[in-house]
């Protein structure tokens, strides 16, 4: 409706122009030429367009909206776990695991955030039955038992983390969430690095 009410307004303008270009008075055909309409009525339709687009995006692909969902939900895990880690384990290495775990994943947590805001698409805000629970177990647990399932859990969530991430990069449509996905892999294939060294660390 917007846009087609901008090329109305864009024709009236035009054939004002034409009519002035027959009289003799050529400034009035330059300041009709540089009219507002004319110019605020292209950049506004670009700008609908591009809100069209934007809007349009909302209309994700199922592997686009599962991605997201999927890592808002394992994001906020990871940052929990990692609060959980960086005061309850007694372990060192486990201790900076979990304390660079909340540091990264909080990070990529307000990016997606930012990318759901511009796509007008709303993202979980909590965890799921089965990540709650994974969290409850891991809560209840003390000393070295705590260190050696935080460690586990860490290599297996990545693993499955950098799948997940790599397959979006590589089958997403959503151009931003795609190139978010891709980016945020070298940092997870980190995290399963340092995760896997203080797996072995408290073996």
């Amino acid at each position: 409706m917007k846009k087609s009410i901008l090329t109305l307004l864009a024709v009236v303008a035009l054939a004002a122009c034409k009519k002035n270009e027959s009289t003799a008075v050529d400034h009035s055909t330059d300041s009709t030429a540089t009219a507002a309409p004319v110019d605020s009525g292209m950049t506004t339709s670009d700008s609908a367009t591009t809100t069209a687009n934007t809007t349009t995006s909302t209309a994700l692909s199922d592997q686009d909206k599962k991605f997201a969902d999927g890592a808002a939900k394992g994001g906020l895990m990871e940052v929990m776990m990692g609060e959980l880690a960086a005061t309850n384990a007694t372990n060192s290495t486990v201790k900076a695991l979990g304390k660079m775990m909340v540091d990264d994943h909080s990070k990529a947590n307000e990016e997606l955030k930012k990318w759901a805001s511009t796509v007008g698409y709303t993202l979980p805000t909590g965890l799921d039955a089965e990540k709650q629970k994974e969290y409850d177990n891991l809560k209840a647990k003390k000393g070295a038992d705590f260190d050696r399932a935080y460690a586990d859990l860490m290599v297996s969530d990545h693993k499955k983390d950098i799948a997940e991430f790599k397959k979006e990069a590589s089958d997403g449509s959503e151009a931003s969430l795609k190139s978010f996905a891709g980016k945020t892999v070298p940092t997870l294939e980190h995290h399963l690095m340092e995760s896997e060294k203080a797996k072995n660390a408290v073996k």
